[in-house]
């Protein structure tokens, strides 16, 4: 059986002052998926509760699995994978090239690192990295393409042990990675120490405002254990005398935002804007609607495919991905509704998915079995998968996008 522990404080401010939002329910762990010679071992099931912080404001989950659990040698998340990813990081390493006047006597640090889709772009400029992750696969393919890499987790520890080996960052990166952090006040203590005097800090994280508004939900899984505003990061960053400077918002999963975190603090008007923003909203309010937008989102999809199965067609899906194992348990979705899902990602090809151990293919299935539909479980990157399949599209199959309403595109 799973461990995991309970959480009463939150885990910024460590308040007791939490309300819970959305209960989920047992829930297998994203990307702990099956091999098929297991396929008759029980799959560990953990709660998965949202909760919210009533004085800082922080959203996150009540659940804390442990991180070897979660991010182990058989971790298959590679972040290459994905061209739209791999776009998305070159033309930030090339902007920070640009504007921090980056070379040889300069040190890029990146936590949670992975396959070094982002310091790559470093490297190939001559500019020192340093990646640091936990997760064996991606740590290998990261050293084998020249990206110099810890295989650790990045904390307070780390971070003071780098220090007293003089590695002092100019630019600390951390992508998609806060959310994922059980320790919070560590990991940005941690940022505190490595960060050079003058360094930067840019962090991407998905922002709160478009979790909500869009109905993602299935993005809550127990990787992601908050869900960032402006206003509860700004405190969390302060307290360990960090100042968030300047904020861009970018489309990336969904709707996230990037963070430039500096020691001294000389905020602009992106952050003061987004600021009021989120002050005009109620946030109590927002999330009662959205509680309401997610149950609406569960039964319109059920609906929706017991519609397609009844008329004898058959329903395969695209991307294994953690969001879709929240998806499919949330909503109760089983090897009846999808045959079996796709997925580019090698490693996950062969690999059972989910409670109901449905097996996943290569997407090279869709051509050679022609499901009449796709449920595009990696709804995020939608755009991306169906230019990808356009064959598969004008041989007659259709794609159904789940968020932020089950439609057929």
């Amino acid at each position: 059986m799973t461990v995991y522990n309970e959480e009463r404080f939150c885990r910024s401010c460590q308040s007791l002052n939490l309300t819970t939002v959305l209960e989920y329910g047992q829930t297998p762990l994203s990307d702990r998926l099956t091999a098929p010679t297991k396929a008759h071992d029980e799959v560990p099931l953990v709660p998965l509760t949202l909760t919210v912080c009533n004085d800082c404001t922080l959203v996150q989950i009540k659940e804390t699995v442990p991180p070897h659990l979660l991010f182990d040698d058989a971790y298959p998340y590679f972040s290459s994978v994905s061209p739209s990813l791999v776009r998305h990081f070159r033309q930030s390493a090339r902007h920070l090239i640009e504007t921090r006047g980056l070379d040889g006597k300069s040190l890029v640090v990146e936590a949670a690192s992975n396959d070094g889709c982002m310091l790559r772009n470093f490297v190939e400029n001559g500019i020192p990295v340093l990646g640091i992750d936990p997760a064996g696969p991606p740590v290998q393919l990261a050293r084998s393409r020249g990206v110099r890499t810890l295989k650790t987790f990045f904390d307070e520890e780390l971070a003071l042990q780098l220090r007293r080996d003089e590695a002092e960052a100019s630019v600390f990166l951390a992508n998609n990675v806060l959310a994922h952090v059980a320790d919070l006040n560590g990991f940005v203590a941690g940022i505190t120490h490595v960060l050079a005097p003058h360094g930067i800090a840019v962090l991407e994280v998905p922002y709160l405002p478009d979790l909500l508004d869009k109905v993602e939900f299935d993005t809550v899984y127990h990787q992601h254990l908050c869900y960032f505003s402006i206003t509860s990061l700004a405190s969390l960053f302060e307290r360990h005398g960090l100042f968030i400077n300047r904020v861009e918002r970018i489309s990336i999963h969904g709707g996230s935002v990037r963070l430039y975190a500096e020691h001294r603090k000389s905020v602009d008007d992106s952050v003061l804007d987004l600021l009021e923003y989120e002050s005009n909203r109620q946030q109590k309010d927002l999330l009662q609607g959205f509680v309401l937008r997610v149950q609406q989102v569960k039964v319109g999809l059920r609906n929706l495919l017991r519609e397609i199965r009844n008329t004898g067609a058959r329903v395969a899906a695209y991307g294994a991905a953690a969001k879709g194992n929240t998806l499919a348990s949330y909503c109760g979705l089983t090897r009846h509704e999808i045959e079996y899902i796709v997925d580019l990602n090698e490693y996950k090809q062969g690999l059972l998915f989910g409670q109901d151990l449905i097996p996943i293919c290569a997407p090279s299935r869709l051509l050679e079995d022609l499901p009449d539909y796709v449920l595009i479980l990696a709804w995020n990157f939608a755009d991306e998968i169906m230019d990808q399949q356009q064959e598969y599209m004008n041989r007659g199959g259709r794609f159904i996008i789940p968020i932020p309403e089950p439609v057929i595109a």
